[in-house]
């Protein structure tokens, strides 16, 4: 009898200890985390007691402001995403949900968007209350994003086809002048005080086709196909310039080392070409650039995709960006199918909407390429600058004589190649079409175009990816109308696109 009473009781000793480290953890360890975490029903009551700052976009436009709840209601105040432009900033904006948490500009700026202590400067200060917000105003111009919404959702979408995006980039600061995806989403119903709203509406946009709260523009990458001849280009003056004059025979199909399946140009080889990098390049030559990628060989592809963000994750000021991906310098090393096919952006290449804009901005602003980013100024309640976007420098990419070669290139691409009939005459265009096969039997293109202008003095880098496209379109067909109306609005130019 005594032993078992001397079990139980270092049994209850043992629980005792548990319990008083189990307290402690919670009230001294985790006292912090458990305070702020956003499952807290007290930090949730917090948030709401307090309006959020507005969101804005470049022209003042309001895109999301908080508003005093209907009395009776639990919260004080309901955050709206107002229905004119709910959808159309939905994946740069985000929202900020109950249940979820907080996506896009409502998470990376909700230092300023959220009530906070304003510091203390005057005696006044410590006598009145001290809790602000702030509204962050974005880079974003409505009216090129207007136009890149309109020219994204006229793209015919097979059925069972992935969702089409762009970017719009100002090459010299980064801004980003617009950025959409299809389909998109409203956010509203995810804010509702309701949360058995917010679980469904969640439920149904995952559920949806394309998956709408997923920012395809830089949270999804395809293969870029013949756009990543740009930097293969630039690595060809950057690391081997000789190549550049090496004249490549005139033909549909190459066979490879290592391989017993022949390399062909567009349609199956039934496309033609050859010559110098000065013919190729506007030409979009397949068979050219794989010769060209082989010769390159493994290091010099690899460190001209990593010089120009490829295996980094953008520093977009927005969460979820992905990085875009080029074969490492062991997987290209003696695989020459894999050096010929990586060159024109095929087999284990991908890349965003927003990288090959990066790449674009890169030879666009001289070898450079600046930070992205959507915040342009934080301005407190009484119009005061609290904070402001300074430009400062991703990657120098390349030199700026090779962005200069690069960028003449391109503007063949749009005077006498692939590009040829997109844009104005007038405009000065430099652009790079691609359409990659995928599918197992190639039944299917992503078709990509990414175009500066004004070429002598960028102001605008578009890039347009459309994946799961018939086989019988192409980059140009495509993804070219929607390029050439998003440069338009966003130089402003009432000059109407060819054919439309």
């Amino acid at each position: 009898m005594e032993k078992r009473i001397r079990r139980l009781g270092v049994f209850m000793v043992l629980c005792f200890v548990a319990l008083f480290l189990q307290l402690n953890n919670i009230q001294v360890l985790k006292a912090t985390s458990l305070a702020n975490s956003p499952n807290n029903p007290r930090v949730i009551q917090a948030a709401r007691v307090q309006p959020r700052g507005e969101i804005l976009a470049s022209d003042g436009t309001v895109l999301a402001q908080s508003v005093a709840s209907a009395p009776g209601d639990y919260y004080k105040f309901q955050r709206v995403y107002p229905a004119p432009t709910a959808v159309l900033y939905s994946n740069i904006v985000g929202y900020d949900s109950l249940i979820y948490g907080k996506f896009g500009v409502e998470a990376s700026y909700n230092q300023y968007l959220a009530a906070h202590n304003r510091p203390r400067t005057s005696l006044r200060d410590l006598l009145t209350n001290n809790t602000v917000t702030d509204n962050v105003t974005l880079t974003v111009r409505p009216k090129v994003q207007l136009a890149m919404q309109t020219a994204l959702e006229a793209i015919p979408r097979p059925p069972g086809s992935a969702p089409v995006s762009a970017v719009a980039i100002d090459p010299t600061t980064g801004a980003i002048l617009a950025m959409y995806s299809t389909p998109a989403f409203d956010p509203n119903p995810l804010v509702s005080q309701d949360t058995k709203a917010e679980t469904a509406a969640r439920t149904t946009y995952l559920a949806a086709p394309g998956n709408p709260l997923l920012s395809k523009a830089y949270e999804d990458t395809s293969a870029p196909g013949s756009t990543y001849k740009v930097v293969t280009s630039s690595a060809v003056y950057d690391h081997q310039p000789a190549l550049a004059n090496v004249d490549y025979p005139v033909t549909g199909c190459i066979g490879l080392p290592q391989s017993n399946l022949p390399l062909c140009n567009y349609n199956k080889g039934a496309e033609m070409c050859g010559g110098t990098i000065q013919i190729t390049l506007p030409a979009s030559c397949n068979t050219a650039f794989a010769q060209m990628g082989m010769s390159l060989g493994a290091v010099s592809q690899n460190a001209e995709a990593q010089a120009f963000g490829f295996n980094q994750v953008p520093p977009l000021d927005l969460p979820g960006a992905v990085a875009s991906q080029f074969p490492s310098v062991a997987a290209l090393t003696n695989n020459a199918p894999s050096q010929a096919y990586s060159a024109f952006g095929q087999q284990n290449v991908t890349a965003s909407a927003l990288q090959m804009g990066l790449v674009g901005a890169g030879v666009a602003n001289g070898g450079v390429i600046e930070t992205p980013h959507v915040m342009a100024q934080v301005r407190d309640s009484q119009g005061n600058l609290v904070t402001s976007y300074t430009p400062k420098t991703w990657l120098k990419a390349t030199t700026s004589a090779t962005a200069q070669q690069v960028t003449s290139l391109m503007q063949g691409v749009v005077t006498n190649g692939t590009a040829a009939g997109v844009f104005p005459a007038d405009e000065n265009v430099a652009a790079k079409t691609g359409t990659a096969e995928v599918g197992s039997q190639a039944q299917y293109t992503t078709d990509w175009m990414v175009a500066f202008a004004p070429a002598d003095h960028p102001q605008v880098v578009v890039a347009v990816v459309a994946p799961f496209q018939p086989a019988s379109l192409t980059g140009a067909q495509t993804s070219g109308p929607p390029a050439c109306a998003i440069l338009q609005a966003a130089l402003n130019s009432a000059e109407a696109c060819p054919g439309g």
